[in-house]
């Protein structure tokens, strides 16, 4: 089977087939590989570091494999881009060892959260993919139950102890399945939707349901505040927190935090749309589900006066950045978190980055929170 790399952030970013690319929209997928039939099984958690040790010799091998056919003129027809995403894996398998369970932790109310939190869109579906309709359902497809609990866990053998997932019933089948079948740990981090008439609709679940923080999705907070009901989010953190959970207010427009900082508004954390904005279909073109952050200049100075707790997410720009440069840039102008959406077997490279990027950014001008 070719070796696949993809990535995203909260949504599909980048497949990559090495050994037989094809171009569609700008995005190089060998499809066949995602029949239902060819999915990969899941991988038991009780052989996670089996699992690790092997996937490091597949890639090792692959790696030769290709290097021998480069030199041998077979695969001259790689592009820049393939060779650079192929020398990265070989970089991050030798140093897997180092980075494992040492991603920093920060505080968010009573959490103790790792800087970088797991995002919860992949699995949930939700791609981002721009006009490629066929993808949400190849992500339905390869997030089975045992495939999502196998990735939680690969995320808590790595310390990412936080994931960010939204509330419906997919969701809580497989939180109960991964706690009791394969007693996984992992914070959730509840994504609650919510309505002018209806505050409790999702928090009720999530509060039941043993979520350690929930928040006010973006898109319902950029909602109220557009409609002057900045109220209705102060009430959904009282609901929140009247239950002892520690509770957040997020939005894309920069606007949902500056309203809640004016009404005097006490969430433990904000979560914030973050990234640099720089890629091809963040504009000028027309949107089509494919920028979530317009201001990121005005985003960093009004954050920058901010103290409370800050995750950043979209700060791939659903997969359109590099992590290597997204993660840097979000942590070093402000982010205290990151809230980044990954396939199984993106986890480990990802928590070095994030490390690499947090070590990098001790000095910047915000102030760390948490």
């Amino acid at each position: 089977m070719p070796t696949l790399l993809i990535h995203q952030s909260f949504g599909l970013s980048r497949v990559r087939n090495l050994n037989k690319p094809c171009s569609l929209s700008g995005l190089h997928i060998d499809s066949a590989h995602f029949r239902g039939d060819n999915l990969p099984n899941p991988i038991p958690v009780k052989k996670l570091e089996e699992s690790a040790f092997m996937s490091k010799q597949i890639n090792r091998r692959k790696f030769i494999h290709y290097s021998a056919l480069v030199s041998s003129g077979t695969a001259l027809a790689a592009s820049f881009e393939e060779k650079a995403l192929l020398a990265q894996t070989v970089e991050t398998n030798k140093d897997l060892a180092k980075v494992a369970n040492s991603i920093p932790r920060g505080k968010i109310g009573k959490l103790e959260i790792s800087r970088l939190i797991c995002g919860g869109n992949l699995i949930s579906g939700f791609a981002h993919s721009r006009d490629l309709i066929y993808v949400s359902a190849l992500l339905k497809k390869y997030f089975t139950d045992d495939k999502v609990c196998e990735t939680l866990a690969l995320c808590e053998a790595q310390g990412i102890n936080t994931a960010i997932l939204r509330v419906d019933q997919d969701t809580l089948r497989i939180l109960k399945k991964y706690r009791q079948e394969h007693g996984g740990k992992i914070q959730w981090i509840a994504q609650a939707r919510m309505t002018e008439s209806n505050i409790a609709e999702d928090i009720q679940p999530a509060i039941d349901h043993g979520a350690q923080a929930i928040y006010v999705h973006g898109g319902v907070g950029d909602d109220l505040v557009k409609k002057g009901r900045v109220d209705l989010l102060g009430k959904a953190l009282d609901f929140i927190k009247k239950h002892g959970i520690v509770a957040g207010i997020a939005g894309h427009s920069i606007e949902v935090p500056k309203a809640c900082e004016k009404a005097g508004l006490n969430p433990d954390f904000y979560m914030k749309t973050f990234n640099s904005k720089r890629y091809w279909s963040a504009g000028p073109a027309e949107r089509h589900d494919s920028v979530w952050e317009e201001t990121p200049q005005e985003t960093m100075a009004f954050m920058e006066n901010v103290e409370k707790p800050w995750i950043a997410y979209k700060v791939l720009g659903a997969g359109a950045i590099h992590p290597q440069e997204g993660f840097a840039y979000a942590y070093a102008n402000g982010a205290d978190f990151i809230c980044a959406g990954m396939f199984d077997f993106q986890i480990a490279e990802d928590v070095q980055l994030a490390c690499k990027a947090i070590l990098k950014s001790k000095d910047r001008v915000r102030p760390w929170m948490g």
